[in-house]
């Protein structure tokens, strides 16, 4: 005969197991929010390598020609647009040429920006470059001859 009840049970009740499994999703919504953000910013720095990519072979054309080349003449203030595709990414290339005092020497900027993807995690501020130098007319000083 057993009139004695037993005042400790082994096992969960269900508000404690309810309690946990809404802990857990909640933990499980954060992980899956930090996936969506690591996968962006891989994208991101994706678009950015290979726009930096794009813009250093375009200054490296404008500096391999002759400083008189009619491709270094000096353009409009918003530059000159032309789009190039890089592994299947479409980017938009603007080429700024500005003339200094006395034409022995160019400004040039090459801005590089993704397009549009059609996925939204795809930034395009965060993958443009720009690319700023400074190029000479090659002409010897008052001390030197040729």
């Amino acid at each position: 005969m057993h009139d004695k009840k037993h005042t400790s049970q082994a096992g969960f009740t269900l508000l404690e197991t309810s309690i946990a499994m809404v802990l857990l999703a909640i933990v499980g919504l954060g992980v899956a929010g930090l996936f969506a953000y690591a996968a962006s910013n891989t994208a991101n720095a994706a678009d950015r390598e290979m726009a930096t990519a794009v813009a250093q072979q375009t200054m490296e054309q404008l500096k391999s020609v002759a400083f008189t080349d009619s491709s270094l003449n000096a353009t409009a203030s918003e530059g000159t647009s032309t789009t190039v595709t890089r592994l299947g990414r479409q980017y938009t290339v603007v080429t700024i040429i500005a003339n200094a005092a006395g034409g022995t020497s160019k400004t040039i900027t090459v801005k590089v920006t993704p397009q549009a993807a059609t996925s939204p995690t795809v930034n395009t501020i965060f993958g443009s470059v720009t690319l700023v130098t400074r190029r000479s007319a090659q002409k010897l000083g008052s001390n030197r001859s040729l």
